[in-house]
């Protein structure tokens, strides 16, 4: 069967979030009989690539980006030839174009729809795209949603309850390292023993500020690895809080990433806005059995990390009570360990890409038959 899916942007090199989640997903049904194309924009030259996972990755030209939507007459325009070409069209949302892009191409395919999150930042605009928004997902056989939270939370999805199933995100399998790994020591011997740990996109809401306010007077060892636009301020923050023990990486390799991720000795994740829809790095810290702290905030994050069973979830945007979760883990190490195993066991349970991917293709060939 050939699938196609459309989606906003996509470089597997730098995948994250959707991006990753595509990836994956395509890596895996490809070797299960499933034909993948990943239709997108480009910020630069139109071109036609083969990943190396074989699928197919099109791309057409961006000309206008606003409100964090791209644009492209070139796509509109050979939407419906591409459709053409699928068995089966997989669409991810939220990608505002790409559903006036569907309806005028007026598809006449089986239809699914990745529903990622809602869209959470342009509220004015919100409203005038409801309409469209609506009539898109009218006409889609199944909408997908990765986690109960989102299921339950989002109020576009209230109206579609008889269509939406759940299939939660998977990641590439890597076996958990073992402390006496040369790489893993490396980074203990760097940082400690014992250090928390946050790895992602220094963006507005992952709540990097309040992590540093909860640490004000514990300033336990504290390791932020990403770029982003909040990085200065952040900086600024801990100078002004006068902490001495948070220390910023850049970035690291995917090897990097699993083996400071298995160093670490617990995973902070202090997002506090819906923007996260989910957290795919708090599947990557279980895959390693790091247990983790983050905040509910009804998406999939809470999902992952299951309060008081593979870690500790605490209110958003609350500095206080994530500063005593610190508190809970850096005093109770033996609770910590046991939180550890369950996380890696509810990884693999839950999230593993074959999983991931079986699911899915259960979900395409009841659309074609």
């Amino acid at each position: 069967m050939r699938v196609l899916h459309v989606l906003k942007t996509f470089f597997p090199d730098t995948y994250g979030g959707i991006e990753q989640v595509v990836h994956t997903l395509a890596s895996h049904t490809q070797p299960l009989g499933v034909e993948n194309r990943v239709l997108v924009l480009t910020p630069g030259v139109a071109r036609r690539d083969i990943a190396p996972a074989g699928y197919e990755i099109v791309r057409y030209r961006r000309d206008l980006y606003v409100a964090s939507t791209g644009f492209s007459v070139s796509f509109l325009a050979n939407f419906k030839k591409e459709s053409a070409w699928a068995d089966i069209m997989h669409m991810h949302f939220p990608w505002p174009f790409a559903d006036l892009s569907y309806l005028l191409a007026r598809v006449n395919k089986p239809s699914l729809i990745s529903y990622h999150s809602d869209v959470v930042n342009q509220v004015r605009l919100n409203k005038l795209y409801a309409p469209l928004r609506d009539r898109y997902l009218d006409k889609m056989d199944t909408i997908v949603a990765a986690s109960p939270g989102i299921m339950q939370s989002s109020p576009v999805l209230q109206k579609y309850q008889d269509k939406t199933r759940l299939i939660t995100y998977g990641i590439e399998h890597f076996d958990r390292l073992g402390e006496d790994d040369l790489s893993v020591k490396a980074w203990n011997d760097r940082f400690g023993p014992r250090f928390f740990l946050f790895l992602g996109a220094l963006r507005y809401y992952k709540g990097l500020h309040v992590l540093l306010d909860a640490l004000k007077g514990r300033d336990y060892p504290t390791v932020i690895v990403g770029r982003g636009d909040e990085h200065e301020a952040l900086m600024a923050q801990v100078a002004r809080l006068g902490l001495k023990n948070v220390h910023f990486v850049p970035e690291v390799s995917n090897e990097g990433k699993r083996s400071i991720m298995r160093a670490a000795y617990g995973f902070v994740f202090p997002s506090h806005m819906a923007s996260e829809a989910f957290g795919i790095v708090l599947a990557e810290a279980a895959q390693q059995g790091t247990p983790m702290i983050s905040c509910e905030i009804g998406t999939g994050t809470s999902y992952v990390n299951l309060a008081g069973e593979t870690g500790l979830v605490v209110p958003p945007a609350d500095a206080v009570a994530f500063g005593q979760a610190l508190d809970t883990f850096w005093l109770q190490p033996e609770q910590v360990a046991v939180w550890g195993q369950r996380a890696l066991a509810r990884y693999q349970a839950n999230f593993m890409a074959e999983t991931m991917a079986a699911r899915y293709l259960g979900c395409y060939r009841e659309l074609l038959s």
